[in-house]
């Protein structure tokens, strides 16, 4: 790799699974993993072993998979968190230890109760013990932002040391503004990093800078770049943005940032980044995150204008308004119209083009799904493929499932709504009121199957597509005892989708209490 290579360290798996609600099933990580792989991310942090055995089993599955990415896991500079770390990702092709220990006075003052000599001594034990069992270790320095400077030297030094070869630089609570974060990099570049390299053989590889930075200012993605303009050549982000809190800097606006901005930051990254809009899709339908229609590049309204004054300038030349192609970022327009008639090595074609590459047993079911959507509506368009394919695979344990509903209303009649469900081998009809359709059916849904105590924190319907015989998406957040759920469900009726949805985000919460109680209990 040149020294204008930034590497993309994506933490989707692992910060991003930390937004609230985000809890993944394996298959929908397995998914995920493989689309960043293909995508071109040069790093993909898999998880947290050590969180619980069946975390530790996900990034083991994640590693067996991925051929051409590296594969981390992340620990904490005790020897079982190591221990567990490379139990996961040592099978990877690619393994990659990464090791924290925070070294902020106010986290090391009332979190870890230690004095920076401690600190030291186990970044100097931790960093030693991974890179016995790995040649790839990064180290990070926890709240790195809000550490003493020449503290902050003196441990990354002693990283060095022992064997690390990324150095990152977290921003963990979203503190610093990019000026400050200019100067930390180039001080550590300059005292910590070159002095190191300049001692280290090329079979040994040069040591590099790595940035991961929190929203809560807004500042991520900002800060990142202004750690590759002081000299950073790793970037950790997320899909979409998401992540703790306020998020992390988001993979999308970095790449293309990069690239729009080639000739101020003469850096570039190896991201395929027409698969951008299929990945971001793929997050969003995985971890129920909405985009926001004006989020920078995988938005709704990104390359949308209204403007007559900008309407004009784009009939006349699209570069008076767009700094970047809707076609480089995967926005295209299907040049087949799918319908009714269309076959399976069309459908097969155009998943194809939207990212998706699946095996022959998925692609039956997703033509099944086709065939039957097909007989309601005349066209199929890309946003309904891309909600056949979700449907299809990132289902979670169905402990409720829906039969039938029925709903009544009128401009004089009260809305009414009858559900029958099958859970724990009983089926359970139930009828209630509401003050409408949508919620007359919720209603006897929460009574059928004993969620009465379950709030509706957010719901969203949006059509899919132009047209009266549009389908209607819905997406719909619940919580119960501090868990957040999500259910999403499309059909051409909104009242039958948010059945569905509603149902699917009792399955989702019920499955996440299931794995809150595994991992309380240690299983």
């Amino acid at each position: 790799m040149t020294d204008n290579h930034v590497r993309i360290f994506d933490t989707t798996l692992r910060d991003g699974e930390q937004s609230p609600g985000a809890t993944m099933t394996l298959d929908e990580k397995l998914l995920i993993a493989k689309k960043l792989e293909d995508m071109g991310v040069d790093i993909i942090e898999a998880g947290f072993p050590a969180a619980s055995p069946g975390e530790l089993e996900s990034v083991r599955e994640i590693a067996s998979i991925i051929d051409d990415s590296e594969v981390a896991g992340l620990c904490r500079t005790r020897e079982p968190d190591i221990e567990a770390g490379w139990k996961a990702v040592g099978a990877a092709k690619q393994p990659r230890l990464h090791v924290f220990i925070a070294t902020s006075k106010l986290h090391m003052e009332s979190k870890l109760k230690m004095a920076p000599d401690q600190v030291l001594e186990e970044v100097r034990r931790g960093v030693a013990q991974c890179a016995s069992l790995c040649s790839s270790v990064e180290f990070s320095a926890e709240d790195a932002t809000r550490t003493e400077l020449s503290f902050l030297k003196e441990v990354f030094a002693c990283a060095i040391d022992n064997g690390a070869r990324v150095l990152n630089i977290p921003d963990t609570v979203g503190y610093t503004m990019p000026q400050e974060y200019t100067r930390m990099v180039t001080e550590i570049m300059r005292d910590v990093v070159e002095p190191a390299n300049a001692k280290r053989t090329p079979e040994q590889g040069d040591v590099i800078v790595s940035t991961h930075c929190h929203n809560d200012l807004g500042l991520a993605v900002a800060n990142s770049l202004a750690a590759v303009a002081a000299g950073a050549r790793q970037v950790e982000c997320c899909m979409n943005g998401i992540g703790e809190r306020a998020g992390n800097a988001a993979l999308e606006e970095i790449v293309m940032a990069l690239r729009t901005r080639r000739d101020l930051l003469g850096c570039e990254t190896r991201i395929d980044t027409r698969q951008i809009m299929a990945a971001s899709r793929l997050i969003s339908q995985t971890t129920g995150l909405h985009v926001q229609a004006s989020k920078p590049i995988v938005g709704r309204n990104a390359f949308a204008h209204e403007s007559g004054i900008h309407q004009h300038g784009m009939l006349k030349d699209r570069r008076t308004y767009e700094i970047m192609l809707p076609e480089d970022v995967g926005l295209t327009e299907s040049k087949i119209v799918l319908g009714k008639h269309s076959g399976r090595a069309a459908l097969q074609k155009r998943l194809e083009e939207l990212g998706y590459s699946m095996g022959r047993a998925q692609l039956d079911a997703v033509f099944e799904k086709f065939k039957r959507l097909a007989d309601k509506k005349k066209n199929i368009y890309d946003e309904d493929l891309t909600t056949l394919v979700a449907d299809d695979v990132f289902d979670v344990p169905a402990r409720f499932e829906l039969l039938d509903v029925a709903f009544s209303g009128g401009s004089s009649d009260e809305p009414r709504g009858t559900v029958k469900v099958r859970f724990d081998d009983t089926e359970h009809t139930c009828e209630a009121g509401g003050n409408g359709p949508v919620n007359a059916v919720i209603n006897a849904l929460k009574q059928c199957t004993g969620s009465e105590g379950v709030t509706m924190e957010d719901y969203r319907i949006d059509a899919l597509s132009g047209g009266s015989d549009a389908q209607g998406s819905v997406r719909l957040s619940i919580s119960e005892g501090g868990i957040i759920a999500h259910g999403r469900a499309t059909h051409i009726d909104v009242v039958m989708a948010s059945a569905q949805a509603f149902v699917a985000a009792l399955n989702h919460l019920a499955y996440q209490d299931e794995l809150s109680k595994r991992r309380a209990s240690g299983i």
